[in-house]
């Protein structure tokens, strides 16, 4: 994880806290300090800076209702495994002396929990359930941090930007969705910051790593559930079809190669999927039984970029419109022109933002994009998906 540790084992705590508040000081003050930060820290501290925080402050936090943050709560698909992240890491916080937090996407604290001296602590520096810790609100913070740069992220005192959050230690994991890779949240630990053991960060990542695993466990058992359900209606159905749940992930299909999602179905759209043609969305229980309108024949499609970018799909002579960002639409360009060979996420970072290290960003947006052309775009390698044919229309 490259620059990710904090302090090596056998690092005296005090001593590097007192040489961190020297190089604090000397940086935010515009002097030379006596060693560098580490590079997230440093690139995280001119982000702040950049935003006008105070470091001498507490910048302002506000937490949100307690509706709102009950909402997310219920919105978060982290609700489904709090219970394995309270397993693994909440049963040893008391006697650790830490905080277990796990925040949204958006970096908002939505459970918190721990040895009741570190929550008070916690409480007087507004690190409470409801709180916003991005570093546009509370600055340089391992849960910001970890959000801004994708990565996992602890920081040990005063790599803090806050003057006040100096007494911490924080280690924080991103949470992805194991099927898209979108960012969920992220998990943290924090507390006192001369009680930081080296060993933290394997709990903390085998956490993670435990709660990723359930998330798809979950998803798994979501789609059998779908599939018991349907079996009725399945048995008296007749041609290939597709199941799918609510978001367009496959639990059962006949007659047609085994993907793994299509587009999300509406009520009343119809749906473009490659061997089946346009196909028409039924709702069965919690999900939907997508069947071909006609005979299944090559899907055309054209991204039209003359304007605001607009890809139209046409199949058994009904076509359908979806307007897409500029960047989808330079994902589907990039597809296009790749052909069947297709593009790892690492090539397609090297085309979008010239290198590699976007990796993460391009299968989120691949994800997106997904959301909304469904099964034409495949994957491992992303390509356009078999029996699609892109026509791309540039202005000039």
């Amino acid at each position: 994880m490259g620059d990710f540790g904090a302090i090596a084992p056998g690092t005296d705590l005090p001593s590097h806290a007192r040489a961190l508040r020297r190089v604090h000081d000397a940086v935010l003050a515009g002097g030379r300090p006596p060693m560098r930060p580490r590079a997230v820290v440093a690139r995280s501290w001119q982000r702040v800076l950049g935003i006008g925080l105070d470091p001498s402050a507490a910048n302002v936090r506000d937490p949100l209702p307690a509706a709102e943050l009950e909402r997310r709560r219920r919105e978060s698909p982290l609700e489904a495994v709090i219970g394995e992240l309270r397993q693994v890491l909440g049963s040893v916080a008391d006697a650790s002396r830490f905080l277990l937090v796990v925040t949204d996407a958006d970096g908002v604290v939505l459970w918190r929990e721990g040895a009741a001296r570190v929550r008070l602590r916690a409480d007087h520096l507004g690190f409470s359930e409801g709180a916003r810790w991005t570093e546009a609100a509370v600055g340089t913070n391992a849960i910001g941090t970890a959000l801004a740069e994708g990565a996992p992220v602890q920081l040990f005192s005063a790599e803090h930007f806050e003057q006040a959050q100096h007494p911490w230690y924080c280690t924080a994991f991103p949470v992805h969705d194991p099927r898209t890779g979108d960012l969920l949240g992220v998990v943290d630990v924090s507390g006192p910051a001369l009680t930081l053991h080296p060993a933290l960060t394997a709990l903390v990542e085998t956490a993670v790593r435990l709660a990723e695993a359930q998330l798809w466990r979950h998803h798994e058992m979501r789609l059998e559930r779908l599939r018991r359900s349907a079996e009725t209606v399945l048995a008296t159905v007749r041609g290939p079809l597709l199941l799918v749940d609510e978001h367009g992930w496959v639990a059962s299909h006949v007659g047609v190669a085994v993907r793994d999602r299509v587009e999300v179905p509406r009520a009343g759209r119809a749906l473009a999927v490659p061997g089946l043609g346009l196909c028409t969305p039924e709702r069965v229980g919690e999900g939907w039984l997508v069947r071909p309108r006609g005979a299944g024949r090559p899907i055309e499609a054209t991204l039209d970029r003359c304007g605001p970018p607009v890809l139209e799909v046409r199949a058994d002579g009904e076509p359908w419109r979806a307007p897409l960002s500029p960047r989808h639409a330079d994902l589907l360009g990039l597809l296009a022109d790749a052909g069947r060979a297709g593009l790892t996420a690492g090539q397609l970072s090297a085309l979008l933002f010239g290198d590699a290290d976007h990796v993460v960003t391009v299968r989120a947006e691949i994800s997106r994009l997904r959301r909304v052309v469904g099964a034409l775009v495949a994957t491992n390698p992303y390509r356009l998906a078999d029996g699609v044919r892109l026509e791309v229309r540039a202005a000039g």
